[in-house]
């Protein structure tokens, strides 16, 4: 079985969970951390779905699944136990061509989910084909461990360089080279060490004499508050 690993922009979408346990609420938060419009249906929700429900996260249909309940839906979770509702959405949604993930039933799956290491912009998607989630358990440590909040910081900052150097017209060629040579900095070694003075200096030496955070319109104290961040070494 193959898999293309994709992003889907589902912002503003209408997806639907089938199920109301701790597997459906985890796919629940899934799709509101990507801006999804979640339904979830099932006549009783666990407390984490029935909290997000009253905080009017997610909307909630309080009965069993219906066929025809996902018209219109840009993909569908189903965190059930019972098998035969399985096959019934799975055949529902490839009529509709609805794309449809079964928790721990990959052949019925039009899709699979990685686990996700997240670090503000960044997002690495981790996945073994269904062979082994304790591996990819694994492998998500690791990967958490390596990959600190430091990386979301330096790509908010890359961001910002690059949207800069658009606005003042640089030359495309230059403006690659000036971008790359920061992407390749110690900028995420600076984070980690908490060096703010570190920080400017790699951002002027590598984006150009006179270009500090300000410049880039990053808040500098704001940015030592949230990340520990001293302006000595």
């Amino acid at each position: 079985m193959g898999y293309l690993p994709i992003f889907l922009d589902v912002t503003g979408r209408k997806c639907i969970v089938v199920g109301g346990g701790e597997v459906a609420a985890r796919k629940a938060e899934s799709l509101l951390d990507a801006d999804a419009t979640v339904t979830v249906v099932c006549a009783r929700l666990n407390d984490t779905l029935d909290a997000m429900f009253k905080r009017r996260e997610i909307a909630h249909i309080a009965r069993p699944y219906r066929r025809g309940d996902m018209a219109g839906c840009a993909l569908v979770y189903a965190a059930t136990d019972d098998s035969a509702l399985n096959r019934e959405l799975a055949a529902e949604a490839r009529e509709l061509g609805i794309l449809l993930n079964v928790a721990d039933v990959p052949e019925l799956c039009d899709f699979i989910a990685p686990a996700i290491v997240k670090q503000g912009a960044l997002q690495i998607a981790i996945s073994t084909g269904g062979a082994s989630p304790a591996f990819v358990a694994r492998l998500r440590r690791q990967l958490e461990e390596q990959f600190g909040d430091e990386y979301g910081h330096a790509l908010r900052i890359l961001r910002a360089a690059r949207n800069h150097l658009r606005s003042q017209r640089i030359e495309l060629g230059e403006r690659s080279r000036r971008l790359k040579a920061l992407a390749e900095s110690e900028l995420p070694d600076a984070l980690r060490h908490h060096d703010l003075s570190f920080v400017e200096r790699i951002v002027a030496a590598c984006l150009g004499d006179g270009v500090s955070l300000g410049t880039l319109g990053i808040d500098a104290e704001s940015l030592a508050l949230s990340n520990g961040l001293s302006a000595s070494r």
